[in-house]
């Protein structure tokens, strides 16, 4: 009988460390595939940011070479559109992107500032069709930017709620970063024809 109760014993504290086990698993397991779900629309997210930028950048040789005919002796900014485009697709970051962007965006002001020089240009279909579609990327990208950061958000507030923090922490889910504009962005880029 003595051997009878120890067996019924063991067997109550196996299933009560089975259930605390259980218990302690379901959440675990729950946190830890919330956060892989969010961490995949992050990487998405940049990847949308990153196929706009390339749609831009597919745009802007075309767009250039519509300009070039009308506009040969401005080449500095030919020159500092080349530049950025180059800089934009040696982005290994969101912060290194975010730079290069700021840098093609300002050429791309000053290119449109002398297209304003040029009245027949600005009347040739082609160049008129390409910049509709830039002006509709440009679009997509400050969507594409916002989405990014939505995710970016929510999955960072989500790593640092209890008790995910402490699934993120034993599964070394890191922070990501915000996309955010060089400081230069929040300033009027200047242009001077005078040189």
């Amino acid at each position: 009988m003595k051997g009878d109760e120890i067996m019924k014993s063991w067997v109550k504290t196996l299933i009560v460390i089975a259930v605390i086990l259980i218990i302690i698993a379901i959440p675990t397991i729950s946190s830890y595939n919330n956060l892989v779900t969010l961490e995949q629309a992050v990487d998405i997210s940049e990847s949308n940011i990153d196929t706009q930028l390339q749609r831009r950048s597919d745009l802007i040789p075309n767009l250039v070479n519509t300009v070039k005919g009308y506009a040969s002796q401005e080449k500095d900014i030919f020159t500092d559109i080349a530049n950025a485009r180059s800089k934009l697709a040696g982005a290994t970051n969101v912060n290194d992107q975010a730079n290069a962007d700021n840098e093609l965006s300002n050429a791309l002001s000053r290119l449109l500032v002398v297209v304003e020089n040029y009245p027949d240009l600005k009347s040739n279909q082609n160049f008129i069709d390409l910049s509709v579609q830039l002006e509709g990327t440009e679009n997509r990208i400050a969507i594409a930017r916002q989405d990014y950061n939505t995710a970016v958000t929510e999955y960072n507030t989500k790593r640092k709620s209890f008790p995910t923090n402490i699934v993120a922490s034993i599964f070394n889910f890191k922070e990501k970063p915000l996309y955010k504009a060089n400081q230069d962005a929040q300033n009027v880029p200047e242009v001077d024809f005078s040189s």
